[in-house]
């Protein structure tokens, strides 16, 4: 296993590495019997995940294969929102981004044991942790029911909103039939998505528990860090990683709520409201693993105060003293003769007040928001009027 670039035979033969020693390494993308299968097919490998080659045979299989079924159809299929955002956008979007992933969560990894922030005592349990971590990311059960929901979500957007006439289905007696493409889709484009989608899902969930679990530890923090989160900082960046997989996700979810607003069964009020709402569950997917993080920024922030506070009180009496000769205020007969001034704390004091207890990263939220809304702000401009897209812009800037 060399570095950071994602080589390995065995993702978790690193695990409990020392400080001394290798750093341990957690690879997102790798392992489980997807990733195998993969490699069987030589579209990944243990030293590289081979991404744009992936992504062009997975986009192929769902969006050109339907295409190409459609036949006479295949204007409606290019003229179907859902299919290009579904189909091309967030398969496209969910492979490419586990390169991002992969290498962003590999080296936040790194940093909690290159400076280390775990004390070596823990070293053992936080080597537990990543070896439980790697079982449950690898988990054959876990990926068996990703793939499941990916199959029920695709017969519910498949037959829950079937049109009489389109490129997936035709007219019968009984009620619209399903097409070559559309039979496709049911099975291949959509199982696919939806697959992706809760693989990827599933893998944060794991890496969201491992790092509760290392917010558990005794780590060792210090309240004056210049990064202002007590030298958690870089952690709080680590949503940055995830912009593909959140633009891709918002293509779907956006088109298909686009698509009700088209009807009109839905209000512009509603689509603003849906898409807040939608911002709202993306940032908390990101917060629920740094929130963690914040009872030890809290208890340090107070211990920190009250021992700087207390050097502080010490440090300007005696410089009150050596000044004045006396405390103005309550001179105690042992400090009379107490002429040392010591060190002065008062910017490890405001440097405390000022510690952040929520990890949170203004560049991190700004860039995940924005893939969040980016396709919502798409499917209102090419679907309603100005006057309407204004609208909608004030009740989301409200939110």
């Amino acid at each position: 296993m060399t570095g950071h670039a994602g080589v390995t035979q065995d993702p978790s033969v690193k695990q409990g590495a020392s400080h001394s020693g290798t750093l341990p390494e957690y690879y997102a993308s790798r392992g489980g019997p997807f990733f195998d299968i993969l490699k069987r097919l030589s579209l990944a490998n243990d030293d590289a995940l081979l991404v744009v080659r992936r992504a062009l045979v997975f986009t192929a299989l769902a969006w050109l294969v339907p295409l190409v079924l459609s036949g006479a159809n295949y204007r409606m299929f290019l003229s179907d929102p859902g299919t290009w955002a579904r189909f091309l956008v967030a398969v496209g979007a969910f492979v490419l981004a586990e390169q991002h992933v992969e290498r962003g969560l590999l080296m936040k990894l790194a940093h909690f044991f290159k400076v280390p922030l775990i004390p070596t005592r823990s070293t053992s349990d936080a080597a537990k942790a990543l070896a439980r971590a790697h079982q449950l990311k690898d988990s054959v059960l876990a990926e068996v029911i990703c793939l499941l929901c990916g199959l029920t979500i695709s017969v519910i957007a498949v037959f829950g909103s079937l049109p009489n006439t389109s490129w997936a289905a035709y007219p019968a007696l009984d009620g619209p039939r399903l097409t070559l493409a559309g039979w496709w889709a049911l099975f291949v484009s959509m199982p696919l998505v939806g697959f992706l989608f809760f693989r990827a899902v599933w893998r944060h969930l794991v890496w969201a528990l491992l790092l509760r679990k290392f917010a558990s530890f005794d780590l060792r923090l210090v309240a004056t860090h210049p990064d202002g989160k007590g030298g958690l900082g870089f952690l709080a960046e680590y949503p940055k990683s995830y912009v593909l997989f959140v633009l891709g996700a918002s293509s779907a979810v956006a088109t298909a709520v686009a698509k009700h607003l088209l009807y009109e069964d839905i209000s512009m009020g509603i689509f603003a409201s849906i898409a807040g709402g939608w911002l709202i569950f993306v940032l908390s997917f990101f917060a629920f693993p740094l929130s963690a993080f914040s009872i030890a920024l809290s208890h340090l922030k107070e211990s920190s105060l009250l021992i700087f506070g207390s050097h502080a009180t010490s440090f300007q009496r005696a410089a009150e003293r050596k000044t004045l000769g006396v405390n103005v205020v309550t001179s105690l007969p042992e400090e009379d003769n107490q002429q040392e001034v010591g060190l002065d704390v008062t910017e490890q004091f405001r440097a405390a007040q000022d510690l952040a207890t929520m990890l949170v990263d203004k560049g991190a939220c700004l860039a995940v928001g924005s893939a969040a809304l980016l396709p919502f702000a798409v499917a209102v401009v090419t679907r309603v009027p100005a006057n309407d897209l204004l609208e909608v812009l004030e009740k989301l800037l409200l939110l």
